[in-house]
């Protein structure tokens, strides 16, 4: 199975048909993956997450750009926390080889993505007032208090148990999106730039490749681990989930971020 693959919508049959110990989970399978036991267990939310009407409606160029502003505002005041979160992993992680995966990817969202944001912005006329110190919505502050904990309250496994949800669930959308795509079944590509380059910045090797590191680092860590400590892990990635489902949710709440634009909406 490659990293693709398994970056599917899980297994369908609900966090609580799943057993509750990874001990348990493994017994009878080959390869048992921790991290596959960790989706698994997050279920309904991850198939909710990775396949949740935002995700469609972007990947067929359906969704409404107030809708993406919303969305976009948002995800650029958390980047700073995830940017933080990385940079708390470089010095957790165990080998220079592990630390130096980290950098580069640094180096993807303090480049790439922020390129990409300001480009947006600029398109669907946010102006810099309204993206640079937002009113943040309740799920946002809920994510950046999950990621400050995770990272200051354990160690280099409980900071891959969030990282590795937030970026494992925009692969498997974005992979699930160019894989309708290229089957005819998923509609017509995005022809808006800022649909179809947030697509595609989830969707390409590299990501695919980083993401893979990324669960084999949770897959050892966490198999290493307690049990009561991988009880803690498993409830970070399910609590991950959880809001992940919750941010694409929030993006359709006109009046979630309606104070963080003077006039709502109707501005634009």
């Amino acid at each position: 199975m490659t990293e693709r693959d398994a970056g599917g919508s899980g297994s369908g049959s609900g966090g609580d048909a799943v057993p509750d110990s990874f001990d348990a989970y493994a017994e009878g399978r080959s390869e048992p993956r921790f991290t596959d036991w960790l989706r698994a267990r997050s279920e309904p939310a991850w198939s909710a997450a990775t396949d949740h009407r935002f995700a469609r409606e972007l990947g067929t160029g359906d969704l409404d750009d107030a809708v993406f502003r919303r969305y976009l505002v948002q995800d650029y005041a958390f980047l700073e926390s995830l940017v933080g979160a990385f940079g708390h992993a470089v010095g957790q992680a165990p080998t220079m080889a592990a630390k130096s995966e980290f950098v580069d990817f640094l180096g993807t969202l303090t480049d790439d993505e922020n390129d990409y944001f300001e480009r947006s912005f600029d398109a669907l006329g946010v102006p810099e007032s309204a993206y640079a110190n937002p009113d943040l919505t309740t799920t946002t502050q809920s994510f950046e208090t999950l990621l400050a904990r995770a990272s200051r309250e354990g160690g280099y496994a409980e900071t891959l148990a969030v990282l590795v949800p937030a970026e494992w669930v925009y692969l498997a959308w974005a992979s699930a999106v160019d894989e309708r795509s290229a089957e005819g079944t998923g509609g017509e590509s995005p022809e808006r730039f800022y649909l179809a380059e947030w697509v595609d910045l989830h969707s390409v090797a590299p990501f695919e490749t980083f993401v893979g590191w990324l669960r084999r680092e949770l897959d050892r860590e966490g198999t290493a681990a307690s049990g009561r400590r991988q009880q803690r892990i498993e409830r970070l990635f399910s609590r991950t989930v959880d809001l992940e489902v919750a941010f694409f949710e929030s993006a359709y709440d006109a009046d979630s971020t309606t104070d963080a634009f003077p006039g709502g909406d109707a501005r634009w």
